[in-house]
């Protein structure tokens, strides 16, 4: 008996020092926002989320770049973009912004710049906009309407479309790009093993990413900055200058031979436009 009151003692007195040590980490824990591991960026850095385009993933657009940005101290984000048209994408994109903590320098690769033209409209903590390589679009365009602005783009030849079923038996199309072109088109700067590797894992986005009207121009209001891929085959370079120059970026910085994947081949280019956005919108 006075051996089962022992164990009895002792497991209660354990049991409360749980409970006291989970009481504890409770308080201390953020109970809302999202917040990405940073080091010494300090708490009032910003968050850097970083948005995909079509063709590819966050993973295989932004390591090299995450890497740079989590080495200076800054929190980073990279979400997953649906790649299922502005009219989704954009609100998705603006639900998780609404979700981070203070401040945000926010950049968009490709089509990544379309939906974050969209979905920083009317967000204050956005205090930065950083345009990789990318589509700016004015309230009311399509994407379609700009890629046909300039020529040299080899998008369109080498483009597979691929019928979809959705939710409810709803229909569309995929595009893909076709192995034979993927080089070429999007990533002609990086060596064959690399690019092979993309085209098997690449994202299809929906056609509707074209056709989509741009609903906000967040650039008319944020402070943006620009980077000019210089020998890109998907987005022309021309169309790059005159998007930046018609949106009024506090900078432009241009590639040299930077294929359309320059965050890719270039990362640490990227990288440093960010941290001048950041630096400049302190």
């Amino acid at each position: 008996m006075p051996r089962t009151t022992t164990s009895r003692r002792t497991l209660i007195a354990a049991t409360a020092a749980t409970a006291a040590v989970l009481t504890t980490t409770a308080t201390a824990a953020p109970t809302t926002g999202l917040r990405a591991a940073q080091d010494d960026a300090g708490a009032d850095g910003p968050t850097i989320v970083l948005v995909h385009g079509g063709f590819a993933d966050a993973s295989a657009s932004w390591n090299d770049v995450v890497k740079r940005l989590q080495r200076d101290g800054y929190p980073v984000i990279a979400p997953a973009n649906p790649l299922r048209g502005l009219s989704s994408d954009a609100p998705y994109l603006a639900s998780l912004l609404k979700s981070v903590e203070g401040p945000v320098v926010l950049a968009g690769h490709s089509y990544g710049g379309a939906v974050i033209t969209n979905a920083a409209a009317g967000n204050r903590n956005v205090r930065a906009l950083v345009y990789v390589a990318a589509f700016v679009p004015d309230e009311g365009e399509q994407l379609i309407g700009l890629l046909g602005r300039y020529p040299g783009s080899e998008i369109p030849d080498a483009i597979e479309e691929v019928p979809f079923t959705g939710p409810g038996g709803t229909t569309g199309t995929d595009i893909y790009l076709k192995a034979d072109r993927f080089r070429s088109a999007f990533a002609a700067d990086l060596p064959r093993s690399v690019t092979d590797v993309m085209h098997a894992t690449q994202r299809p986005a929906a056609a509707t990413h074209l056709t989509d009207p741009t609903r906000a121009a967040a650039w008319r209001s944020i402070p943006s900055w620009g980077l000019v891929a210089a020998a890109d085959r998907a987005i022309p370079p021309a169309l790059q200058r005159w998007e930046y120059d018609r949106a009024g970026m506090r900078g432009q910085v241009e590639v040299r031979g930077a294929s359309h994947s320059v965050m890719v081949s270039h990362p640490g280019a990227v990288a440093k436009l960010i941290r001048t956005a950041d630096r400049a919108t302190r």
